[in-house]
């Protein structure tokens, strides 16, 4: 299963990631990155390992690890 990563400070908080999510288990972080944006925080648990966050993502500051 594929798990997303989630580079905090390369994130602008576009929240295309968290618009996109086909499960909505995207949501931002209630703290800031180094450049004052919030960054997407992923319900690991819930999240079926699409890629979709990883693809709509402008920085590329979401990757793809592959799990299991």
């Amino acid at each position: 299963m594929n798990k997303p990563q989630v580079q905090e400070n390369s994130c602008k908080t576009c929240g295309y990631c968290v618009h996109f999510c086909p499960k909505k288990v995207m949501k931002f972080s209630d703290t800031r990155n180094k450049k004052g944006h919030f960054y997407p925080v992923v319900d690991l648990e819930n999240c079926i390992g699409c890629g979709t966050c990883a693809l709509v993502c402008p920085e590329a500051a979401i990757y793809l690890v592959k799990e299991g």
